[in-house]
């Protein structure tokens, strides 16, 4: 039972620690790095541990003694992901985003904020625990109990949703990014909207400069603030320091631009508004950078392929020197294989095997409310190898992170309009943090959501422990676990006919209350980001030069 566990448990450990290195900002506190890692490296858990306990369920008896380590290391996972998520993460996102001087100040700084959440998640679950005393005299349940299914059906209800518009759209996407020519026509769009986005950006930073070195400028040594000003002065230094090129560029200054000098708290607003304005630029530089770097790659790839008689099948890029030696055709050939013929072919295999997966979901969440007639695919293909550990496990690990990677991906879609994503090596502690949290909310549920997609004699200890979603929910009764399902499937398909695309075109102001996928932006090439790409091009490939 433990093979499959404990080869995917360092797998685990490692892709956290690579995950966590390649998108941390530079500046992350090390107590910041800790949470975050531990926080994903639970919630993963939790998903590698799901077919595990399948596998027991399936083969050995309820009190064999491998069920009680499997037991353990539910509560340990489950646990340290709902404190993380719902206490201990918002916490110190509130610390790190506050701009106070002192610790003392920040913890008070992130109760103040967290309090209105928790004074509101506390009254919402006080109403429902009302309720379900009401409607059920006789429950018996523990508080604990209560609270790990409240927590579960806000991750259902939620990620249901989030599930189905990563299952209509990471195949979609796939297919048509295969393309080059798509492809192409969603970078020149990408980069002139970033474009326009970093150049905002930039804008505001440079105004928080301004302000910041004008206050500094009109206070006096002596001035009971002139400590908490030096600060801010050291943090512009470093800025500075760090990156020469940033010149601040227009920067004006508003009526109520220079009220930071009358107290701490002013103070403490301009070093917080200075820093966020620094995160939000370097942030939509790297994603701008991005862009810029795959479209030119792309036209790379293309010219390439389109010369590849010319050239004997070798890859000759305009980012770096020819390669040279005994090994350099050979790579300059593999590279061409890879960029101009499999890359593409891989895309294609991925979208056709993932609409298939999706396909296969939505028909097992559609058909939970026939109990005796099992369409689950997972299901069956779990029952035909129910003697084989290692493939039991592999057909129930393979679906359930890709409907991991479907509800992620929707929730970083989200995300980006309220202003938070990953973004390699500049992405800021608050947002981290914020990533983290969401990402643990929903490892759980998702796993719970698969385990009810197979038929099995006998329930999970993941389901004993959780116990039944029902109870938490007694507007649908008894009924739960089957309509949530089927609402989502609906919603599904509502989002790969484009249906709320036509709505949200018929109410012009409502477009952008809607997600924002790579392939809308397909019809034509955007001028803005060719021209940005044509003149801009010696100079950013210099700069990615520099870079590696």
């Amino acid at each position: 039972m433990w093979v499959f566990y404990l080869i995917s448990l360092p797998l685990t450990l490692g892709l956290v620690v690579f995950t966590l290195r390649y998108f941390a900002g530079p500046e992350i506190p090390r107590y910041v790095l800790i949470t975050v890692g531990y926080t994903w490296f639970c919630s993963v858990s939790v998903i590698i541990l799901a077919p595990a306990d399948i596998w027991t369920t399936l083969s050995l008896q309820p009190d064999h003694p491998e069920n009680g380590a499997i037991s353990f290391l539910w509560s340990w996972s489950y646990w340290s992901t709902f404190l993380l998520t719902w206490a201990v993460v918002p916490l110190i996102q509130g610390f790190e985003d506050a701009g106070d001087f002192t610790v003392s100040e920040r913890l008070k700084t992130s109760v103040h904020v967290n309090l209105v959440f928790y004074l509101v998640l506390g009254f919402i679950g006080l109403l429902g625990l009302i309720l379900l005393i009401m409607m059920h005299r006789n429950w018996t349940g523990s508080i604990l109990g209560y609270a790990m299914a409240c927590s579960n059906t806000f991750g259902l209800v939620t990620g249901a949703f989030l599930l189905g518009f990563g299952l209509s759209e990471i195949p979609k996407t796939l297919w048509k990014n295969a393309d080059w020519t798509t492809r192409q026509k969603v970078l020149s769009h990408k980069i002139a909207k970033i474009a326009v986005k970093l150049d905002n950006a930039h804008q505001e930073l440079s105004n928080a400069i301004v302000v910041a070195q004008a206050t500094s400028t009109q206070m006096s040594k002596r001035d009971p603030m002139r400590p908490y000003m030096n600060v801010i002065d050291a943090m512009l230094a470093k800025m500075f320091r760090e990156d020469p090129s940033f010149k601040p560029q227009g920067g004006q200054l508003g009526e109520n631009d220079m009220d930071y000098d009358t107290d701490e708290k002013s103070m403490a607003t301009l070093r917080r508004h200075l820093r966020n304005a620094k995160d939000e630029y370097y942030r939509y530089k790297s994603e701008y950078l991005t862009y810029v770097t795959e479209a030119l790659v792309l036209e790379d790839t293309m010219k390439n392929y389109e010369r590849r008689d010319a050239t004997g099948w070798k890859y000759i890029s305009s980012f770096r020197a020819t390669r040279t030696g005994k090994m350099g055709n050979l790579l300059d050939s593999l590279e061409f294989m890879w960029r101009c013929i499999l890359k593409k072919q891989i895309q294609m295999v991925l979208a056709v095997v993932m609409g298939i997966m999706s396909a296969a979901i939505l028909l097992a969440e559609a058909t939970l409310l026939l109990s005796k007639l099992d369409l689950s695919l997972f299901s069956i293909l779990i029952s035909s190898v129910k003697s084989d550990e290692l493939l039991v496990q592999a057909f129930a690990f393979v679906p359930l992170v890709y409907m991991c990677v479907c509800t992620y991906y929707s929730l970083f879609k989200i995300g980006m309009l309220m202003i938070y994503s990953l973004t390699p090596r500049q992405t800021s502690s608050v947002n981290l943090l914020m990533i983290c949290s969401m990402i643990a909310r929903y490892a759980p549920p998702i796993s719970y959501n698969f385990i009810n997609l197979i038929q099995l004699h006998s329930e999970t200890i993941f389901e004993k422990k959780m116990g039944r979603i029902d109870d938490a929910v007694p507007v649908f009764g008894q009924r739960f676990n089957e309509i949530y399902p089927l609402i989502m499937v609906i919603y599904t398909l509502l989002v790969a006919s484009n249906f709320f695309d036509r709505i949200f075109n018929y109410f012009g102001s409502w477009k952008r209350f809607r997600f924002q996928t790579e392939t809308e932006d397909t019809d034509g090439f955007d001028p803005s980001g060719l021209m940005i790409l044509k003149k801009g091009k010696n100079t950013i490939l210099i700069f990615f030069c520099i870079e590696i």
